[in-house]
């Protein structure tokens, strides 16, 4: 069975009840929950992570990337200058998918900038949860 890192950074702790116009209402348990039950329709498993801190999202892909065949991550804030998150990625040489709740090209000018998207396969943005979905495609047949 495929396994995927499902990663998300700062303040996705915090959806359901952070800017709820903007991201929805969704808690991200409640993502984790829909994502797992389709990765496993598809006969995937995702083992999820969050962290509000760049560094323990570096640690966590550092130890598990060995043991996925990819990564669909919503990088929060550290999109726009996550470099050590960008590398480490990079690093892994797993295919990556990078998720983002709100079309991002369409928020503030210094939000339409990813320091992640060229070392990615993908890039869902605007999509809501949906796009979560949506990534777990790609890796359903790769």
């Amino acid at each position: 069975m495929k396994k995927l890192l499902l990663i998300n950074g700062p303040n996705l702790n915090m959806l359901g009840t952070r800017e709820p116009e903007i991201y929805g209402l969704t808690t991200l348990p409640e993502i984790v929950k829909m994502v797992r039950a389709r990765a496993e329709q598809m006969g995937l498993a995702v083992e999820p992570f969050q962290s509000n801190h760049e560094g323990g999202l570096i640690d966590f892909i550092q130890a598990e990337y060995q043991k996925a065949n990819g990564i669909i991550i919503n990088p929060g804030a550290l999109t726009h200058y996550g470099y050590s998150l960008r590398d480490c990625l990079a690093g892994t040489g797993l295919p990556v998918v990078e998720v983002h709740l709100s079309n991002i090209q369409k928020r503030e000018e210094w939000r339409k900038i990813s320091v992640l998207t060229d070392i990615c396969i993908g890039l869902i943005s605007g999509m809501g949860v949906e796009g979560y979905l949506m990534a777990l495609e790609h890796f359903k047949d790769e």
